[in-house]
């Protein structure tokens, strides 16, 4: 559930000398508006220093997704759960049901500002998205399902040259194709080690992540025509993907099957599930948070270690086959996430960068100077 958005942010530079070697995370934005409100959530931290806010908002985003991808990968360890993913999806929904309208209930606004339409579209991308990707989780291993959430910008590039005609420039070019190389080089390592490997999974895995490009493009043009909050657009379009999900598992004929499954094993199932909808709810929020606050470059970079301290601990906690390629061909899809980001905020990285670049240049002067002065004190 990661996306970028317009970034028009500077660091703020502290002491030419102590703050040399370390990027500081203050935004010249929000300097502009200090009486901007900033919430975990439910909780306000406006009154703390930006770093503080950083670190807070930062520790609950690691928090609440390490927690959203270690228990979806254990509710996949019961093998005979692997072809139940869009139930779990089904009992994902009606939890985010349920805590959006609790969410409306704190906040006392139960005003609807998109149409019906609108959200029935939404509705169906975001069925699409999660039902496929957890299902996906039965036959992929979850570093690899990681990796091709981190590539939704793929989709969207491909389906705005084919669709809009629209042109990029190479550095956009370039990190398309890094993605591509690396997930290619990804899949290709995780098929040749892994026993658990199952060319359907990358069939489930590339269709959630079409529509997670799509759905990212509906939203926020549903969210800047309408003004609607995050809130409205979750409770409708939970609610009614949760409607879609179950008519489709009655027609199908898989409910059934699926809910007595779940009833003999009910702490790995609903137990866990309704954990993991809880974080991922939380998390989902957090990250809107941050992204307000402290802009596009921060978000990504925190997301992106996320996912990569993720996929580390999925090699800790689960035993599975592991090879170098894994970790060069990651690198490469980071790289693509990178320039993408670089592409979008040229200005202000171009600044970050001349400004770091100083800093270090002063630094090694100083630390120079202080070590010629010791000799000659000698």
């Amino acid at each position: 559930m990661s996306r970028y958005m317009s970034m028009s942010d500077t660091l703020r530079q502290k002491n030419a000398v102590d703050a040399a070697c370390v990027v500081n995370v203050e935004v010249a934005e929000e300097r502009r508006d200090p009486e901007r409100s900033v919430k975990l959530w439910f909780v306000d931290i406006s009154d703390f220093g930006r770093t503080s806010q950083f670190l807070l908002l930062s520790t609950a985003v690691f928090a609440s997704y390490l927690i959203y991808g270690y228990l979806q990968e254990l509710i996949f360890r019961l093998k005979e759960f692997r072809p139940f993913g869009w139930y779990l999806t089904l009992v994902q929904f009606l939890c985010y049901l349920v805590f959006g309208l609790l969410e409306m209930q704190v906040r006392n606004n139960f005003t609807r500002k998109i149409p019906m339409k609108m959200y029935a579209l939404l509705a169906f991308l975001t069925v699409a998205t999660m039902g496929l990707s957890n299902t996906s989780v039965g036959y992929l291993n979850y570093p690899t399902q990681v990796i091709f959430k981190c590539c939704k910008l793929i989709p969207v590039m491909v389906g705005s040259i084919l669709i809009q005609g629209r042109r990029y420039n190479c550095i956009d070019v370039s990190a398309m194709m890094c993605m591509i190389v690396g997930l290619i080089l990804f899949t290709l390592a995780d098929s040749s080690v892994s026993p658990n490997f199952n060319t359907y999974g990358v069939i489930l895995i590339s269709l959630a992540l079409c529509a997670d490009g799509a759905i990212g493009n509906v939203q926020e043009k549903a969210m800047k025509q309408y003004e609607a909050s995050n809130t409205e657009i979750v409770f409708y379009s939970y609610g009614l993907g949760f409607f879609y999900i179950l008519v489709g598992l009655l027609l199908s004929g898989n409910f059934f099957p699926a809910f007595e499954f779940c009833k003999q094993h009910p702490v790995q199932t609903y137990g866990y599930g309704f954990l993991f909808s809880i974080s991922g709810y939380v998390g989902l929020a957090i990250v809107l948070t941050l992204v307000k606050t402290f802009g596009a470059l921060i978000a990504v970079t925190v997301t992106t270690c996320r996912k990569a301290v993720t996929i580390i601990l999925s090699f800790l906690f689960f035993s599975k086959p592991f090879t170098l390629q894994y970790v060069w061909s990651g690198l490469l899809v980071v790289l693509g996430i990178y320039l993408n980001v670089y592409s979008k905020n040229r200005k202000s990285w171009d600044k970050v960068i001349s400004d770091t670049v100083t800093k270090v240049e002063v630094c090694f002067k100083s630390k120079r100077g202080n070590h010629r002065h010791i000799l000659t004190d000698v």
